[in-house]
């Protein structure tokens, strides 16, 4: 028994009913899934709802939901999913369960927005610190260079007097050094700058979190239970 209908709740409401008539039917086959009150919703290609107490072979690896005898939704099944689409939903839920330890350790940490404003401070003068210190050794870096750049100048290539000896390898191997160091702490400067950029980002982001975790915990406080017997007219 398959019954096929364009989404609407009277069509579903009618396939309930004929299905749950038919499940109350005697059967011969008493393991056969309309001998237990349950079927099956499927949607084919085309977003047509299928009923049925069987699947199709070319829609078993699809998402379908299962039914009791009174048509009522008691279970759902997903579909067979494409290693892309597996590794999408492990991302999700790797996402989620990120933001659920985050929200654990921003509500258990902190007491207030002022907590939290207080680690950024320490964190913040912790870069300006090494800031200040790589400026200050770049500083001497840049005088180092100008020093032994000068001394070169007394010598060949960077001077083409004839008459002048080749420069020194070890003034070479000095500007050589020189150089690189003054590059690589360069880059330390640029990565500290973006450091700090990261850690305002992330501090104002567990700022703006924290409180909306704090108002949705008030509002729970505040909010009374609705008793059992309350309808929704009172």
């Amino acid at each position: 028994m398959i019954v096929a209908s364009r989404l609407g709740s009277w069509l579903l409401l009618a396939a309930a009913s004929l299905g749950a008539a038919a499940w109350a039917a005697p059967s011969s086959h008493s393991s056969s899934p309309s001998s237990k009150g349950i079927a099956y919703r499927w949607v084919d290609e085309q977003g047509i709802v299928h009923y049925g107490d069987n699947i199709p072979p070319q829609y078993a690896n699809q998402e379908r939901a299962i039914l009791n005898a009174q048509g009522v939704e008691v279970g759902h099944l997903e579909g067979h999913k494409t290693p892309e689409e597996e590794a999408a939903a492990a991302r999700t839920r790797d996402a989620l369960m990120k933001q659920k330890q985050h929200d654990a350790f921003l509500v258990s940490t902190y007491t207030s927005v002022k907590d939290i404003e207080a680690l950024r401070d320490v964190r913040l003068d912790q870069l300006k610190g090494q800031r200040a210190a790589l400026e200050q050794y770049l500083e001497s870096l840049r005088g180092r260079l100008a020093t032994l750049q000068s001394r070169a100048l007394g010598f060949r290539p960077y001077n083409e007097r004839k008459d002048l000896r080749r420069m020194p390898d070890d003034l070479a191997e000095n500007l050589v050094r020189t150089l690189n160091e003054l590059r690589v702490q360069s880059a330390a400067l640029t990565t500290n700058s973006a450091e700090e950029t990261a850690l305002r980002a992330q501090f104002q982001s567990d700022i703006e979190r924290y409180r909306e975790l704090h108002a949705i915990h008030s509002q729970a406080a505040v909010t009374p239970a609705m008793p059992h017997n309350a309808t929704a007219a009172e």
